[in-house]
């Protein structure tokens, strides 16, 4: 089961509450067993990798019978031998228990291998909008921001991220990454992504100017992004001091970096634009960013970009 799927599964189950799943529901012959609940363990481990509300309330809805909660911690998970056979480098981590009713409403997706499971429970693992991976390298300082470039959200984040910098509320010891969401095509040196070829093309070209000319990068952005789905990008790289030929000559270099940012991606499970990453293990939104100590200043950042970043549903 890819990512992705995990990734497109959990947000159509949190805000469409089942919508997605009407046919199988339409198909199933059997009634669904009544006010029959279903125990939910949730692992859990620091703030961002906490329960999360939406994710409970978007369950209950779509079983449609009560939830019965136990929250544990992932250090006290690791103690025991009966969570030995799970993952618990990613929390928030879900398992709910197989009875009537959870096993009507997700036999299909288990049967195909949607969701994972064993004998006594299904299983939900990175679906949700933030979350912690407790399990990988800690990379001090570093914001990554992973987009797809003709998404409208991707942009109004790094919109965002523009006005900051402007605001100056950015420390000077925070880095900032931009990373691009795509998937390996057909072809070699080719790739797919949700809006098309002209959008991984523009990966590429985004991606060369980060390695070559890293100091005309955020004002490329904020050229290109007024009109991001425009086919005059040189336009934009012109505007910016960058001059168009150097995408012919570096084209090959900046597939290579698009490639590592896919494996990279794959790796923390990305697949929704935008996802922000705090030092390589928080997964959350650049407005939360600003509980964290020393990036308060990004909830000065107003605005239609602020704004959208807020959005439940602003992601592509």
């Amino acid at each position: 089961m890819s990512n992705k799927k995990i990734a497109v599964f959990f947000l159509t189950l949190v805000f469409a509450a089942g919508v997605c799943f009407a046919q199988a529901k339409k198909t199933t012959k059997a009634a669904t067993p009544k006010n029959v609940p279903v125990t939910v363990i949730v692992m859990n481990d620091s703030t961002f990798g906490g329960p999360d509300a939406s994710l409970n309330q978007g369950l209950e809805n779509f079983l449609g019978v009560p939830l019965e909660f136990t929250y544990i911690t992932r250090a006290d998970a690791l103690k025991d031998p009966k969570y030995s056979g799970f993952n618990l480098d990613y929390m928030p981590l879900y398992l709910l228990s197989r009875n009537a009713v959870s096993n009507e409403k997700f036999g299909e997706h288990i049967s195909s291998g949607y969701l994972p499971a064993t004998e006594d429970f299904i299983v939900f693992e990175k679906q949700t909008r933030q979350g912690v991976y407790a399990g990988m390298e800690k990379k001090p300082n570093l914001i990554e921001l992973f987009v797809m470039s003709q998404c409208p959200y991707g942009a109004m984040a790094e919109g965002k991220i523009i006005d900051a910098q402007k605001l100056g509320v950015i420390p000077d010891n925070i880095k900032i990454d931009v990373r691009y969401i795509a998937s390996p095509g057909r072809t070699e040196g080719e790739f797919s992504s949700l809006h098309g070829s002209a959008e991984w093309e523009e990966d590429v070209r985004q991606l060369i100017i980060k390695d070559k000319y890293p100091n005309k990068f955020w004002k490329y952005l904020e050229i290109r992004n007024k009109d991001y789905q425009s086919s005059r990008w040189d336009i934009a790289a012109e505007e910016a001091g960058i001059n168009p030929n150097i995408f012919r000559k570096n084209w090959k270099r900046g597939v290579e970096l698009l490639k590592k940012d896919i494996e990279y991606g794959e790796k923390l499970g990305v697949s929704a634009s935008p996802t922000v990453i705090w030092e390589g293990q928080v997964v959350t939104d650049l407005n939360s960013l600003s509980s964290l100590p020393g990036l308060e200043g990004f909830s000065r950042v107003t605005g239609a970009a602020a704004q959208a970043a807020a959005a439940p549903a602003a992601q592509c």
